[in-house]
């Protein structure tokens, strides 16, 4: 059964280009380990009426959007080797080190899922 890690975060509107940048650097490494997709959108539509939405969840300030990503593997024990081996890369370190980040980290929101409907 497939596996999806899905994330909702709120990115500065003017850091987009270095959030793109990153996130295109990040899906290279996942895909390198063995994830099947990754998928990094924007928001564009995010004024629901009677539902609760992403930004609820994440609380975006002024001048941010919410970007919804996710990435799907084989298997969750697919993920977890994936995962194991994508943390130990070099570059995905140097990435985190950085102090320059195009997003406050602290304010993701993240879970694993197991996929019910691959249609």
């Amino acid at each position: 059964m497939k596996y999806v890690d899905g994330y909702v975060l709120p990115v500065p509107k003017k850091n987009l280009a270095a959030y793109r940048r990153m996130a295109t650097e990040c899906s290279k490494i996942w895909r390198k380990y063995g994830a099947l997709e990754s998928r990094e959108c924007v928001g564009d539509d995010l004024k629901t009426i009677k539902v609760k939405s992403f930004p609820s969840m994440v609380k975006p300030k002024r001048g941010e959007t919410v970007v919804f990503s996710w990435i799907v593997y084989k298997s969750r024990a697919h993920r977890d080797k994936v995962n194991d081996k994508v943390m130990k890369d070099p570059r995905l370190a140097r990435m985190m080190k950085t102090k320059k980040m195009p997003f406050d980290s602290k304010r993701i929101a993240y879970g694993g899922f197991k996929v019910m409907v691959d249609a």
